[in-house]
């Protein structure tokens, strides 16, 4: 290496170049080469930009790596080789001992048993308990029950049974309510003026519709649950000859959900709200046809839960067409608690009774990127490996303590 001296008014700078880079630059100028303030500014911004160049196109080329993985490889974040590897480097320093005393004072956990399910094939293997059984017999005609030997009548000794899985289609059918209408004949002889008293009606689930309950329980469980949308229903029940249209099942739809779901829903917000520790997210879908919209654009569910320690968990949707941090103050209303939400800046802004606390899945997820821009001989011992490893670790305990009481596990 040898030293370039830059020279200005003010003083002397020291550059030092390698010294092919320093005959390149002096070999017609000597070993002193005199610069002006402004251009040697000039050089070190070019310096500056460059750094700053190839920071950025490192970062790029993480991206491009991580934006490969996602497209083609794994979707699942599951320890890799290097993170088995760096778990049992990083427990067997002084974190190890610290952490094994915390497994060491927790107890064993009875998990709840379960038995496995034979795989023979057999319709016992899949059948709930108390599904019905149509029994069929099948006899020799009486003219066939005689011994074609001796002549003999042949007496039952013993049954073969078979037994087979029978589906149906959908069955419909039309319930009349009848109701009877009764009047006075002793009014009606000494009056002239009968008491007439009608049986009370019992209450429609739609009133002035033909809709029953169990017509809208089904078509709302075949799209919501099956995903079997309108038009295909309306299909298959053209099929077995109801002319049932999709229109009509959309009003039964929209009418039973304002009508008998809303309030359920209202209550069970009204539950929700009261818990202490709640969990929120959001997600986008696409709305076909909504006002003021384009059908590419992005609208939100977001959704709101308990916490495990609710004895009734309570899990509720709420549609928004944008992702406003306002959305979620709207709906939290007067909660106070903790908000177990992932790292969307929308809800720091929300109000300081609300205590928004981390998800360390999405903290994990973060260590995973950066361990997969990686190449694979620098990833053993990185600091991206030894950030999955402990969340890993992490979740480890936790599962073992799945079983204890918060107190217990807090401790």
């Amino acid at each position: 290496m040898k030293t370039l001296k830059i020279l200005d008014s003010h003083g002397i700078w020291q550059y030092t170049k390698s010294m092919e880079e320093t005959k390149k630059a002096t070999s017609n100028l000597g070993e002193m080469v005199s610069i002006s303030q402004t251009e040697y500014e000039k050089f070190q911004s070019l310096e500056s930009r460059l750094a700053q160049a190839e920071l950025q196109n490192n970062w790029l080329l993480e991206q491009l790596k991580l934006s490969k993985k996602k497209l083609f490889g794994q979707s699942t974040e599951q320890a890799g080789e290097a993170v088995v590897e760096q778990l049992s480097l990083v427990f067997n320093e002084a974190e190890a001992l610290d952490a094994k005393s915390v497994e060491d004072g927790i107890p064993d956990t009875k998990v709840k048993s379960h038995t496995r399910k034979r795989r023979s094939g057999s319709i016992e293997d899949i059948i709930p308990e108390n599904l019905p059984v149509e029994r069929v017999e099948h006899r020799l005609p009486d003219k066939e029950q005689v011994c074609p030997v001796c002549g003999s009548e042949m007496v039952e000794i013993g049954t073969e049974t078979h037994r087979a899985l029978k589906i149906e289609p959908p069955r419909y059918s039309v319930v009349e309510d009848i109701y009877y209408t009764y009047a006075c004949k002793a009014c009606k002889t000494e009056t002239d003026e009968a008491l007439i008293v009608k049986t009370p009606k019992e209450p429609t689930v739609l009133p002035g519709s033909f809709a029953s309950p169990e017509a809208i329980a089904h078509i709302m469980t075949q799209k919501f649950v099956m995903y079997n949308p309108l038009y295909r229903q309306e299909q298959e029940m053209n099929r077995g000859g109801l002319k049932l249209s999709r229109q009509t099942m959309s009003n039964w739809i929209l009418r039973a959900a304002d009508d008998w779901l809303k309030p359920i829903y209202e209550q069970l917000h009204r539950q929700l709200l009261q818990r202490k520790v709640l969990h929120a997210d959001e997600t986008t879908l696409q709305v076909l046809r909504e006002p003021g919209k384009s059908t590419s654009s992005k609208s939100y569910m977001w959704i709101y839960r308990t916490s495990g320690d609710a004895a009734r968990p309570v899990v509720l949707y709420d549609y928004r067409p944008n992702r406003k941090a306002e959305n979620a103050e709207h709906f939290l209303g007067e909660f106070k608690g903790w908000l177990h939400a992932d790292g969307y800046q929308g809800y720091h802004k929300l109000p300081d009774r609300i205590r928004v606390v981390g998800c360390f899945a999405h903290a994990r997820r973060k260590f995973d990127e950066a361990l997969n821009t990686l190449p694979k001989e620098q990833q053993s011992g990185s600091c991206a490996a030894v950030g999955v490893s402990y969340c890993s670790r992490l979740s480890q305990m936790e599962q073992a303590l799945a079983e204890l009481p918060p107190e217990e596990r807090k401790t």
